[in-house]
């Protein structure tokens, strides 16, 4: 079997600035664009965002529909490479404490997963570059987009959460979603994110604070981070230095740290930072017990496109103990 030799970088454009939402109208008048839909939710139908995109499309003569009971999964299948990102800090100053926490959760996992993928070079070549995956494995360019991410993360994740009104750590926390988006929409994620979905799709009655209470959820940032500690714990062992690499940037000191206990290290300083901004302990705090691990299981298995990307191969058994292991959090 022959291994990849090449990898790609592939980006959508990011336009980042303080009002940039209200150049939407503009830039779809430029597009030429004659129908337009805006798909959003209840909740945020009702906030200064939305209200600033209809405006903006108003004042630029564009004929649009607003859709405001769109589904996320609904959403997933109108995405596609070719768009343009709109960031703007002005946007997050809604944005509740245990969202804002979540969503970062999500961005330190995105970063983490993605510098400890698969190196690319270890994946099959295809027979067309066409073939390539988008997916492709941990390489020298996701690398610095990814570490990047994680730096920012690590100096402003916990200040966006604690302090709405600190615009800087929100603007840097933006930033820093969208440098991981990056490294991961180019080498991918793994486990954490694989293991997720059943995660959220199979809550029962489970209801955060800061979220709409009209129906439980787990939220995916949360899915996410509660079973990252366990999975970073089995995969260390395939690329230790990547392990306390991370560790080190969230604050460990890794200086006399052993290959043997970075899987430790890091699982360890991402349990500090979820204690510190009130994460459920494990799978169990959010409705799960011992009983569901065969239907998680099953529930990840066809996440194969993620899962085949973790850095250590992974099969049912190991999938139930890493289960197992997240059911508590510490």
């Amino acid at each position: 079997m022959a291994l990849e030799n090449a990898f790609e970088l592939a980006s959508s454009s990011i336009r980042f600035g303080h009002g940039v939402t209200r150049e939407i109208g503009m830039d779809l008048a430029e597009m030429q664009a004659k129908r337009v839909m805006v798909l959003t939710d209840p909740n945020l139908a009702k906030l200064q965002p939305v209200a600033t995109v209809l405006e903006s499309l108003r004042e630029n003569r564009i004929f649009h529909k607003l859709f405001d009971r769109v589904a996320e999964r609904d959403v997933g299948r109108l995405r596609h490479r070719r768009r343009l990102r709109i960031l703007d800090p002005e946007n997050t100053r809604s944005m509740p404490r245990q969202v804002a926490a979540t969503s970062g959760f999500d961005v330190l996992s995105h970063a983490i997963e993605s510098f400890t993928a698969l190196p690319f070079h270890q994946r099959p070549r295809p027979e067309r570059p066409v073939l390539r995956p988008a997916y492709q494995g941990s390489n020298p360019i996701s690398d610095v987009w990814s570490l990047e991410a994680l730096r920012w993360v690590s100096k402003y994740f916990v200040r966006a959460v604690e302090d709405p009104d600190d615009l800087e750590a929100r603007e840097k926390m933006q930033l820093a979603a969208s440098y991981a988006g990056v490294g991961f929409g180019n080498a991918g994620v793994h486990l954490p994110h694989g293991m997720s979905y059943p995660v959220s799709g199979m809550v029962r009655d489970f209801r955060p604070e800061g979220f709409p209470g009209d129906h439980p959820i787990v939220p995916h940032g949360m899915s996410v981070i509660l079973n990252a500690p366990a999975v970073f714990r089995f995969t260390a062992e395939a690329c230790p230095d990547r392990h306390l690499i991370a560790a080190e940037i969230l604050g460990a000191d890794v200086s006399r740290a052993k290959s043997a206990d970075a899987g430790r290290i890091l699982s360890d300083r991402l349990v500090a930072i979820m204690q510190r901004l009130r994460v459920p302990n494990g799978l169990r705090a959010v409705g799960y017990d011992n009983s569901d691990i065969p239907a998680l299981v099953k529930g990840t298995l066809p996440q194969a496109r993620v899962t085949k990307l973790s850095p250590r191969p992974v099969d049912e058994s190991d999938l139930a103990h890493l289960f197992e292991d997240a059911m508590r959090g510490w």
